[in-house]
């Protein structure tokens, strides 16, 4: 494990590296597909700055939300303070951030929401990674699997001789694996329907995991992560119904598309 990186008297979060070039990955597939689509590839930069500062923003909201009964101090000291980030809660405020951007570039469209569902899944990937090498507490649960690993030098570390799931990986090479059969299918399908596809694999791909994970159950056995999986599992599944009964999920003709499909 590698929690931190010292370089000339300077200590940086070896999460807080992979969480800057989860962005930076971003930046660079929405600059090549807007370019495909015929605009300025310089919005990717914009997208990337409206999407960092709307996710912080819900990421430390969720948290603040979820663990307000434990939280000491004062109101402006927890939201400005501490540790703290959920994926959930970044994806919903990065989301509003960027339909805002959007909807100010006059953008607001299906092609928007299929550029989101290539660069979730590769941030995603590649955050994991982050945490994966930082070992923040993201692990699973104790297994002697061959594959299991412990970490003791974590910025949450396990218990010495104890091995867990390593979850972290689990999901880079999954929701990479998503990323990368997205990109390749951006020209096959009607805008929106990758964005649907996104939300029905993420869905199952975090159900699944959370199965090996150590989060606490809320409420039927589950834990939030998987009721919040299930419900964009079931959207998605909603707008792909929806998409094969108004024109069929599969883009007609050949060629490059339009920037239209207005929301």
């Amino acid at each position: 494990m590698l929690a931190h990186i010292h370089i000339g008297g300077i200590t940086i979060q070896t999460f807080g590296v992979f969480f800057a070039l989860n962005f930076v990955a971003w930046g660079l597939v929405a600059a090549r597909r807007l370019s495909e689509l015929g605009k300025p590839p310089d919005w990717a930069y914009e997208m990337v700055v409206t999407a960092v500062v709307g996710g912080l923003i819900g990421a430390r909201a969720y948290y603040l939300i979820q663990n307000h009964s434990s939280l000491q101090g004062s109101l402006l000291g927890n939201v400005f303070g501490g540790s703290g980030l959920i994926w959930y809660g970044g994806l919903l405020g990065g989301a509003i951030a960027v339909l805002l951007w959007a909807r100010w570039r006059d953008f607001l469209n299906l092609h928007l929401v299929d550029i989101a569902a290539v660069g979730l899944p590769l941030g995603y990937a590649i955050g994991r990674i982050g945490c994966q090498v930082a070992g923040d507490g993201d692990y699973g649960k104790p297994s002697s699997l061959p594959w299991a690993m412990g970490y003791p030098h974590g910025t949450t570390p396990t218990p010495p001789g104890v091995t867990v799931q390593p979850t972290p990986i689990y999901e880079t090479v999954s929701m990479g694996l998503v990323a990368l059969v997205l990109w390749h299918w951006r020209d096959r399908f009607r805008p929106g329907v990758l964005f649907a596809l996104y939300l029905v694999l993420a869905g199952i791909e975090r159900f699944i995991v959370e199965f090996w994970r150590r989060n606490s159950h809320v409420a039927a056995g589950l834990t939030a992560a998987q009721l919040e999986s299930l419900s964009i599992l079931v959207i998605g599944t909603i707008w792909l119904a929806l998409a094969a009964r108004t024109g069929g999920l599969r883009r007609r003709g050949v060629g490059r598309p339009v920037a239209s499909a207005a929301v």
